[in-house]
């Protein structure tokens, strides 16, 4: 097994240069597929985690998802980075106790966002956004200081479209120490132009959840250093599943024709667990 002190050096050598994608898995088989088609690292995803719990997105507990995160991170040989949503508290001391509980996880990053959970009003007042940053970033620090830290401001996708909110904060939380940036929800390449300038040389995290008229290698050319995709992924599989089992429920088995077999699941699980 691949220490995590390693994985987090790895983590961070990835975010110095270039552009890489980090696909979301959403458990471990997705989890150790998504290494053997050589991806370099991981993300989780809050939504696919709790919809395969049966539960909507942010609705599993705190004890549940670090249970998920140290999961993952024990299951492949890569840098596996948490969306640890808000923390799991509103206030800084909160904040900084939860992030070590995560950082303990053995996970290599991890991401604190700006959203309250309450989308009459979605984001933290501006200063305890800030403090809740600089929480964060303490706690990362006083457990080592080799986790990634990602900061992200929210409002892109709770109806708050302000670019100069979103940049004043984003450089703000440059600024208190974040080694990554994320604003989920832009889409334009002048959106994402603009993030990329203003927190630079600090590297962008982007989401892209549609294709967006994109490839990696435009938003490699725009500055992105990474690219996650969300809950997407998991989205692909239960769309899949959901229509297969309409059909299913309709009398018919034509859904069944041309899926993976069993046999090369088998074979392709077998061939990764030789190698551990």
């Amino acid at each position: 097994m691949i220490a995590a002190a390693d994985k987090r050096r790895a983590f961070r050598k990835l975010h110095e240069s270039g552009c890489f994608v980090i696909p979301n898995p959403w458990n471990v088989g997705s989890a150790v597929y998504l290494q053997g088609l050589g991806f370099k690292a991981l993300a989780t995803t809050s939504s696919g985690h709790a919809h395969s719990l049966g539960l909507a997105d942010g609705d599993a507990s705190k004890e549940l998802v670090l249970a998920h995160y140290r999961e993952l991170a024990n299951a492949v040989d890569i840098p596996v980075n948490a969306d640890f949503e808000n923390g799991y508290a509103h206030e800084p001391a909160e904040v900084a106790a939860n992030v070590t509980l995560c950082v303990e996880t053995g996970v290599a990053g991890l991401s604190i966002e700006d959203f309250t959970g309450d989308e009459s009003n979605p984001l933290y007042d501006f200063d305890l956004a800030l403090a809740r940053v600089k929480a964060a970033r303490k706690a990362i620090d006083d457990a080592g200081g080799d986790v990634v830290f990602t900061a992200r401001t929210e409002g892109f996708i709770h109806g708050r479209t302000d670019m100069d909110e979103t940049v004043h904060r984003l450089k703000a939380f440059a600024d208190a120490g974040a080694d990554c940036l994320y604003a989920p929800g832009i889409k334009t390449r002048e959106q994402i132009e603009t993030v990329v300038k203003a927190v630079a040389p600090k590297p962008v995290n982007l989401l892209m959840s549609f294709s967006g008229g994109f490839t990696v290698d435009d938003i490699a050319a725009i500055g992105v250093r990474r690219i996650s995709v969300g809950g997407t992924l998991a989205r692909v599989a239960m769309d899949a599943f959901i229509k297969s089992a309409r059909s299913l429920a309709g009398g018919s088995f034509e859904s069944f024709d041309g899926v993976v077999s069993n046999a090369e699941l088998n074979t392709f699980f077998d061939d990764h667990n030789s190698k551990k």
